[in-house]
């Protein structure tokens, strides 16, 4: 994993997926909220920041057009909520 969490440090709190498409180009944008807990959420989002746009993605059928965190936000018991977007094209 990117964050260098343990799965279970990571929860989804929120996941859209909705059709999209241009005039060449046809596939999905997703809306994703993560929930980082662990002994150093901080450590892990600043992991996930690095290099996720040029990131490799493996879907199968699909690929990964665009992805930036479009916002986090820190909480009370240390853990960190992160934003993101993603547009897939299939292939």
């Amino acid at each position: 994993m990117r964050t260098g969490l343990d799965l279970d440090r990571i929860s989804v709190g929120r996941f859209l997926s909705v059709d999209w498409q241009s005039l060449t180009f046809t596939g999905e944008r997703h809306e994703l909220s993560l929930r980082l807990a662990g002994p150093d959420p901080a450590a892990a989002l600043a992991l996930l920041r690095v290099g996720l746009a040029e990131a490799e993605w493996q879907l199968h059928g699909h690929v990964v057009a665009d992805i930036v965190i479009v916002g986090d936000k820190a909480h009370d018991d240390g853990s960190i909520t992160v934003e993101l977007e993603a547009l897939t094209l299939t292939d």
